[in-house]
């Protein structure tokens, strides 16, 4: 006698008979199969996005597809921190620009200008940004399956990306994965608790582009390989290790600006550097810019008695006196690229930076808002170009690099002007030990005050000022970076209003530019001050947006 097999009411109501008698029954229709390997054939890191909103439903229903993925122990250890402030996205924009030329430094030549060519995130474009996090507090003997692999964890938050990107793109949403972080400042900028890790940004929102190809194949980076490359029977077939491919204005604006240069009849991206530049003025609402205007700032400094200079202190007064005659270096640039000139005595510190602070605090505060005032008046009237003048400033922009970067004196003091090997000694002996006097500073006004200097702190209120105003900000040395640096530190959207004019041949200068993300647009080895390398870029931009505004157009 046989009896009726129980059915269960809730789980699987199939039989080991059922399952035998047909093994593919489980399998989805063709056209839903052909409807998975779509999806995941067209995915594609999407690194340019439209500026229209993600319906809310939408948004839900592929961080729904995300939190389905699999978990170890069934964990789900993810978290989907869900980014929407532009200050938030303009300070991790800023983070991505440095980490992606300090890649590029770590490249042969060729193999980093081919790099610098692409474009790697989309962080200011995308509406939306989804950081995923990994909450690993839980110990890991504590989880079922991660006391043998304790980073399951991380690759199950791994599923839960792949869950959001393939959804997103079945709903027709672009996704990209950017990666461009020091985790640790990243989990800094989302005030991530001790123990809850990220796994990078997710740039989400309806895509700009429509890749037919994976995007580093089409640019030549790379190719797919081989699926019988990759697979491997019952054991490691070979020995070789793999080859290594280490290869703010608002979103609608930045979009808006990519819409444009899109539409002109030449290649996209055919002007190099100089086109991001572009973009960047464009995108601030500057695209009929025609002129501009030098701010040549210059003051005194005590540390030249401690012997770090070449020159007297009275050459600082003579190229002031000849800028304002319109006769001096930067002065005579100037006029060359179109731009007026402003010369600003900031007067004189008091401390040589080894021994005492080179201005109190009150006193780099107002300096500061000087600078803020003249930045905004002078940023209604185009770009600003930065130039400096000051006998023993090298060593000043030295002993701030020094600082604000973590490094030896060794590592960011330069000859200067015409100094020797002994004088070399001297500034690197200056430089230590200012920095070791002073200690760690976070506040960069309190940094001002104790290693710079009195056109250093106006400097840096001039870019917080011109950005306030709108204005593009046209960096020329070293110094005049290590004030953008300082007002970046203070508010991160002035980033998006800086213009490397040029990369000197101070030793730091590479090292700040990267900090802030920028790409020169020069790198003639000059050390001539004054802002003349501003100006020559200046003049340069000037004419890429006479370009910009006059190539013929496409449909």
């Amino acid at each position: 006698m046989t009896w009726p097999r129980p059915v269960p009411l809730i789980g699987d109501a199939t039989s080991a008979a059922d399952r035998a008698a047909s093994p593919d029954a489980w399998a989805f229709s063709e056209a839903e199969r052909q409807a998975v390997y779509g999806v995941i054939g067209a995915r594609r890191d999407v690194r340019r996005y439209r500026s229209d909103a993600i319906p809310d439903d939408v948004l839900r229903r592929v961080l729904e597809a995300g939190h389905q993925a699999p978990s170890v122990g069934h964990s789900q250890p993810w978290r989907f921190v869900v980014v929407r402030d532009p200050a938030i996205r303009e300070r991790a924009a800023w983070m991505a620009d440095q980490q992606r030329l300090a890649q590029a430094a770590q490249l042969e030549p060729e193999a980093a200008r081919q790099l610098l060519d692409l474009q790697l995130e989309g962080l200011r474009e995308a509406p939306l940004g989804i950081v995923v996090c990994c909450d690993r507090r839980v110990p890991a003997a504590g989880v079922l399956g991660r006391a043998t692999f304790p980073d399951a964890d991380l690759w199950s938050c791994a599923c839960a990306i792949q869950n959001l990107w393939l959804t997103a793109r079945a709903e027709g949403l672009g996704m990209g994965w950017v990666t461009l972080f020091d985790p640790t400042a990243l989990g800094d900028l989302l005030a991530l608790p001790e123990g809850v890790v990220t796994l990078g940004w997710l740039c989400l929102g309806w895509p700009d582009e429509r890749p037919p190809a994976p995007g580093l194949e089409r640019a030549g980076w790379s190719r797919r390989q081989p699926l019988s490359d990759v697979v491997l029977t019952d054991r490691w077939s070979e020995t070789a290790a793999p080859l290594s491919r280490l290869r703010a204005p608002t979103q609608r604006s930045v979009v808006d600006a990519r819409d444009e240069a899109d539409r002109l009849l030449t290649t996209p991206g055919s002007l190099g550097v100089l086109d991001r530049a572009v973009d960047r003025v464009v995108a601030l609402g500057q695209s009929d810019t025609a002129g501009g205007t030098l701010l040549l700032v210059g003051a005194r400094h005590a540390v030249t008695a401690l012997g770090v200079s070449a020159f007297p202190d009275s050459v600082t007064a003579d190229v002031l006196a000849a800028a304002r005659a319109g006769t001096a270096l930067g002065a005579v640039a100037a006029a060359s690229a179109g731009l007026a000139v402003v010369v600003v005595d900031a007067g004189a510190s008091h401390g040589d930076l080894l021994h005492e602070d080179a201005l109190t605090v009150a006193e780099t505060t107002a300096l500061v808002a000087q600078g803020r005032r003249l930045g905004r008046q002078h940023g209604t009237d185009g770009l600003v170009a930065l130039g400096e003048m000051g006998i023993g400033n090298t060593t000043v922009a030295a002993a701030l690099s020094a600082a604000l970067l973590g490094r030896s004196a060794t590592e960011v003091v330069g000859l200067g002007a015409g100094a020797d090997a002994a004088m070399l000694d001297r500034k690197r002996s200056v430089v230590d030990g200012a920095v070791r006097r002073v200690g760690a500073v976070a506040d960069p006004v309190t940094l001002l005050a104790a290693l710079g200097g009195p056109e250093v702190a106006l400097l840096t209120g001039v870019v917080l000022g011109a950005a306030d105003a709108g204005a593009v900000v046209v960096l020329d040395g070293l110094l005049t970076s290590v004030a953008a640096l300082c007002a970046v530190e203070l508010e991160p959207a002035v980033a998006q209003h800086l213009i490397a004019g040029q990369r000197s041949r101070e030793l730091a200068h590479a090292d700040v530019l990267a900090r802030l993300g920028l790409e020169p647009l020069l790198d003639l080895r000059m050390r001539a001050g004054e802002g003349a390398g501003a100006c020559f870029a200046a003049g340069m931009l000037l004419a890429a947006l006479r370009v910009r505004r006059d190539t013929a157009r496409t449909v």
